[in-house]
């Protein structure tokens, strides 16, 4: 169970950069999701002449079906950028899919106690509260490194590969290839501030 809230708007628009497609996820709207808030600001974004498309659809975790619904938006060509409006496991199968493309995360997810679902996908998301896939180019520094550094590289991987799990590529090596990838490597000079943990008692 999860809870998703939309980050500051003046978060969500220094983030974006150029043309927008905006994609939106409704499959976890039973728990929480800020559906009227998310609704005010596409409409501002569109009325800016930013927004070259928008696609909501349910669970954009499920690669193969979101794979599909995309065939049909021939706008996500056009944008330099695209908004995803979802949990951090949403964002981060988004950024897979457009490895080329700036992806930005538009909510924030939280935990709430109770069952959380058993998932055969690629991606977790920690549900942190604070969600730093906008810093790390869509890749999750707190699930693709198994020691969940948010500050940069622990300096301990070989040819690429975790000291921890030899099996597991290094998930800061995988942030500065895609940041390198999409021009963004000035992200790597924000420092990440220190966890805010009360966001975890929300």
């Amino acid at each position: 169970m999860l809870i998703t809230e939309l980050k500051n708007k003046d978060v969500i628009q220094s983030q974006l950069n150029g043309k927008v497609f905006i994609l939106v996820c409704h499959g976890c709207k039973e728990i929480h999701f800020p559906e009227q808030e998310a609704d005010a600001l596409i409409a501002e974004l569109k009325d800016s002449g930013i927004v070259t498309g928008t696609l909501i659809t349910d669970y954009i975790c499920n690669v193969e079906n979101l794979k599909l619904r995309l065939q049909k938006q021939a706008a996500i060509a056009d944008a330099d950028t695209v908004l995803v409006l979802s949990c951090g496991v949403g964002v981060q199968t988004v950024a897979d899919l457009f490895p080329h493309k700036r992806v930005c995360a538009g909510c924030d997810t939280y935990a709430l106690p109770g069952f959380q679902g058993v998932t055969p996908l690629q991606h977790n998301c920690k549900q942190c509260g604070e969600c730093f896939l906008n810093l790390t180019g869509g890749i999750c520094p707190l699930t693709a490194c198994s020691k969940g550094l948010v500050n940069g590289q622990c300096g301990g991987a070989k040819n690429g590969m975790c000291e921890v799990d030899p099996n597991m590529e290094c998930g800061w090596e995988r942030i500065q290839k895609r940041l390198e990838k999409i021009g963004r490597l000035d992200a790597l000079k924000c420092p990440v501030q220190v966890r805010n943990y009360a966001t975890n008692d929300k």
